[in-house]
């Protein structure tokens, strides 16, 4: 696909699985943290939070106040207090303390899904599973005409059905970075876009030649 060599070739650190993590346990809870939220938000925690609690255990053993206060810029932190709870007493309990990899463990995990047990998989263990389609890459696969659905899971098999197996976990890092930085949801910057001439929005948004012209 044409899309994700321009991509790859403009966003060469979005290609390592491993490129900002150093254990599946800050995988797990960092991608916990992102939901309705930005990096900066759940960046600035990963000092104090990962001090205080710095295993699975230490964390299922967390006083549910103390986590609420550490996590409460990232939003929703009632819900996400209870989520790292859970999943880290199931890691406990269940799992001996490790994060398992494989999507049928983590989904039984609180507060992970398809798309969160996706970028574990890739950024913890480097397996690709699957396309983690968030509202970046559902917006960016529409765009480009690579999905016309708005479900995730149809947008992700439509998204594994033009890539091979060993691009799908970079292909959802790479339309991430590229929405942050250019394709934005309300104002997208097709003028300056490396995919404006691979792009169906592109086109579609580019007013007419004058009659006579082209």
């Amino acid at each position: 696909m044409q899309v994700f060599d321009v991509l790859a070739a403009a966003y060469p650190r979005a290609c390592d699985p491993q490129e900002f993590f150093s254990s599946p346990f800050q995988v797990l809870v960092l991608t916990i943290l992102s939901a309705q939220t930005t990096d900066a938000q759940v960046w600035a925690l990963r000092g104090p939070l990962f001090q205080a609690y710095p295993s699975p255990e230490a964390l299922a053993e967390a006083d549910p106040s103390d986590l609420e206060a550490v996590i409460r810029p990232t939003g929703y932190f009632r819900a996400k207090a209870r989520h790292l709870l859970g999943a880290s007493r199931l890691l406990v309990d269940e799992y001996g303390g490790e994060v398992p990899a494989t999507m049928e463990d983590l989904v039984r995990l609180p507060g992970v899904g398809r798309k969160t047990a996706n970028i574990v998989l890739f950024h913890a263990f480097g397996r690709n599973e699957g396309i983690a389609v968030d509202t970046h890459v559902l917006r960016l696969a529409q765009r480009l005409g690579l999905s016309c659905h708005v479900d995730p899971v149809r947008v992700e098999r439509d998204l594994m059905a033009g890539l091979p197996r060993a691009r799908w976990g970079p292909f959802t890092d790479l339309l991430i970075a590229h929405g942050r930085a250019v394709c934005t949801a309300r104002r997208p910057h097709c003028d300056v876009c490396l995919l404006s001439g691979l792009c169906r929005h592109a086109r579609e948004a580019r007013p007419p030649l004058p009659p006579g012209t082209g």
